[in-house]
C-alpha cells in the first residue's frame, strides 16, 4: 500500500495531464512493470508518473527490496539431511505396520 502524503499544486495539476496513470492504477500494474511484461506505451506512461509522483518511486523501491530480500532467503534455505537411522527407524516401522 502507498503511503500518501499532501501533494502540492504542481504535483496535482502533472498527475492530472493527459496519459497520466494515478497512484492505485500504478499499484495494479507494479509486477508487470517490473517483470518487463508491459508494453512500451504503458511502460512510459508508468515512467512519466514515477517521475512526478515520490511516493510511487518509493513504494516501487520498497516493493524492488522485499522481492529481493524474499529471494534471498528461499535462496539461502537449504533442507536438513536426515539421519540414516531415522530414517531405518521410519522404515521399520511402516513395515511392522502391514505385517499387523
Amino acid at each position: 500500500m502507498i503511503i500518501r502524503r499532501q501533494k502540492s499544486q504542481i504535483e496535482k495539476w502533472l498527475l492530472k495531464m493527459p496519459l497520466m496513470i494515478s497512484c492505485r492504477d500504478f499499484e495494479n500494474f507494479i509486477i508487470q512493470y517490473l517483470e518487463d511484461e508491459l508494453p512500451w506505451n504503458k511502460r512510459f506512461i508508468i515512467n512519466t508518473h514515477l517521475k512526478v509522483c515520490k511516493e510511487c518511486r518509493d513504494y516501487l523501491d520498497a516493493y524492488r527490496l522485499s522481492m529481493a530480500a524474499t529471494k534471498g532467503a528461499l535462496a539461502q534455505e537449504e533442507l536438513p539431511e536426515v539421519p540414516e537411522d531415522l530414517v531405518k527407524a521410519i522404515l521399520a516401522a511402516t513395515q511392522n505396520g502391514k505385517n499387523d
